[in-house]
């Protein structure tokens, strides 16, 4: 073989495989990852703990159910104090719901000022959301109903005991805000407003309410109203007394247009309207169920036994349906009317004077047998 040739290469010698190192035992692989942990930085752990103390916090606040009881109404007066409005918070919503509120409110910046208003909480509200409309002073109107009222103390009560003011700033704001509008005498004022619902805030202030009040009842007085009022020889006041006089007359609605037309036809031939709840209006007692010869005589611009025509203003507040009957009172020729003696709450009416002496014979006689005086 030439010596330049190649030689074949040797195969190399197999290496010896290294034995497998035996793994650690589980108890030895436990000490070591219970060191690691060991060596967790305890400020680690306070933030932690912390952490799992805050979520406690929170979930408790904000809870996981909503109130539970019937809808109620939380207000928060001007002059209100924090304490003040945690324990209204408390008496409202109960002890549990009304802490989380009120702590959420005061965590959320919420101050009584911001607060002052009145807040409706229903059933299955989140503490988080009635705590949020009190720090923003998100209020919930407040419906304001009435009828059935007589004189404008008893409307400025009515008014005081669902708002924010008292009778006396709600009787003021009618001498400052109805004058403009044409109401210039105070015995005009119950011609102002009309019976209703309607919605405010509560920390409304008197003058937006009279305001507003009376808004409606202009809006009610259509020109078409008063056409019918000036064909009638009156304006929306005196329509207004009419109806007033027709409705404590008769607590039958469906009398009261004819209630009304009896005293357009007295108007219309010049005599006193003679309406016994004018007498009562000027003694200042609407109990009295019997009229006495001694009270016709009451010297009063109301007493219509005393005065010719209307009286100066209306006797009541009258309904906006009693006004229309006024103006689309039918058609008759009745002068007279006497309360029937069966009590029904009906009336029997004449036209001459005999027959209405005898509709008030049978009348009396039956209060005499039932002895009311």
């Amino acid at each position: 073989m030439s010596d330049n040739q190649s030689k074949p290469e040797q195969p190399k010698a197999a290496q010896p495989k290294r034995p497998r190192r035996p793994s650690a035992p589980r108890s030895r692989r436990q000490s070591k990852q219970s060191k690691a942990v060991s060596r967790v930085n305890p400020v680690t752990w306070l933030f932690i703990g912390l952490g799992a103390v805050a979520v406690v916090v929170v979930l408790w606040l904000v809870g996981l159910d909503g109130y539970r009881g019937d809808s109620v109404r939380v207000t928060v007066p001007h002059d209100a104090t924090a304490s003040q409005v945690r324990d209204s918070l408390d008496v409202r919503l109960g002890k549990s719901m009304g802490k989380r509120v009120y702590t959420l409110w005061r965590l959320m910046g919420g101050t009584p000022s911001k607060a002052h208003g009145s807040y409706l909480v229903t059933r299955g509200e989140m503490a988080l959301k009635i705590a949020r409309n009190l720090s923003r002073g998100r209020q919930t109107p407040v419906t304001v109903t009435f009828n059935n009222i007589r004189t404008m103390p008893q409307l400025a009560d009515k008014m005081a005991s669902m708002l924010d003011f008292s009778s006396e700033e709600f009787l003021e704001a009618c001498r400052t805000v109805l004058p403009p509008m044409g109401f210039s005498d105070e015995s005009q004022y119950p011609a102002a407003f009309l019976p209703d619902s309607y919605e405010f805030y509560w920390t409304a202030s008197a003058e937006d309410v009279v305001a507003k009040l009376a808004g409606h009842r202009n809006r009610f007085w259509t020109d078409e109203r008063r056409d019918r009022a000036r064909a009638l020889g009156l304006s929306p006041v005196e329509v207004a007394t009419v109806a007033s006089i027709a409705e404590e007359e008769t607590a039958k609605k469906d009398e009261r247009p004819m209630v009304a037309r009896l005293y357009l036809n007295r108007i219309d031939r010049g005599m006193k309207l003679q309406a016994d709840p004018t007498v009562k209006y000027a003694i200042g007692d609407f109990s009295i169920r019997r009229i006495t010869n001694s009270m016709l005589s009451t010297p009063s611009p109301y007493n219509t036994y005393v005065i010719k025509g209307l009286p100066p203003g209306p006797i009541r507040i009258a309904d906006a349906a009693t006004i229309d009957g006024v103006l689309n009172a039918p058609r008759h020729g009745y002068l007279y009317m006497c309360a029937r003696e069966d009590f029904s709450g009906y009336h029997n009416f004449a036209s001459d004077y005999a027959a209405h002496r005898a509709n008030a014979a049978r009348y009396r006689s039956e209060l005499d047998r039932r002895g009311i005086k």
